[in-house]
């Protein structure tokens, strides 16, 4: 009879550890916790990347609109300081990693577009007499004998935290303007 009774007991308290529930917070707490910080996590990282995406967009525009504005560039130091200007647009983020490149492109009467002049700010100007493959939107007879200031902006984005699973991301974009108030902008000393 004692080997029935401590069964019994026995099967009593699986019973009582099954139903007990004091747990059962904790252990979901510990499951989901993982997740719901590399939500977060992952949320805060993306944030950045947008911000600086739109950083770089606003730098293409205002190097672009800066330089279209002149009528001539006299010199190279002009240009110079506008691109060093252009970084203060991607503050608070680092300008270390930033690369600006302002550049006149030019078509010829079949509307082949060429480099005329290019200067960069951390990087590679494009080279006079580069072949340039115009957007479809600025092609056609009407852009034929034309200049354009191209700014082109890149950004080497490396997360905080998710650097290591997604490395550097290369963010970048460019901006065609005509410039207003001459038909092309020399630049004798940018090449």
């Amino acid at each position: 009879m004692t080997s029935t009774s401590n069964a019994t007991a026995v099967m009593r308290r699986l019973r009582d550890l099954c139903d007990d529930r004091c747990g059962v917070a904790a252990v979901e707490f510990a499951i989901i916790v993982p997740f719901m910080l590399a939500l977060y996590i992952g949320g805060v990282e993306l944030g950045d990347a947008m911000a600086i995406q739109v950083k770089v967009t606003d730098t293409a525009h205002i190097v672009a609109d800066l330089i279209s504005q002149q009528t001539t560039t006299t010199n190279i130091t002009n240009v110079n300081s506008i691109l060093n200007a252009s970084s203060a647009t991607i503050a608070p983020y680092s300008s270390s990693n930033l690369v600006v490149t302002v550049s006149e492109v030019s078509t010829n009467a079949s509307g082949a577009a060429t480099v005329t002049w290019s200067v960069s700010l951390n990087g590679t100007a494009r080279t006079v007499g580069q072949a340039m493959t115009l957007p479809t939107s600025l092609t056609g007879p009407a852009y034929n004998n034309i200049s354009l200031i191209l700014g082109e902006v890149s950004y080497a984005y490396t997360p905080n935290l998710g650097g290591a699973i997604t490395g550097t991301l290369a963010l970048s974009d460019s901006y065609y303007l005509f410039p207003r108030n001459s038909t092309s902008i020399a630049c004798p000393t940018c090449t």
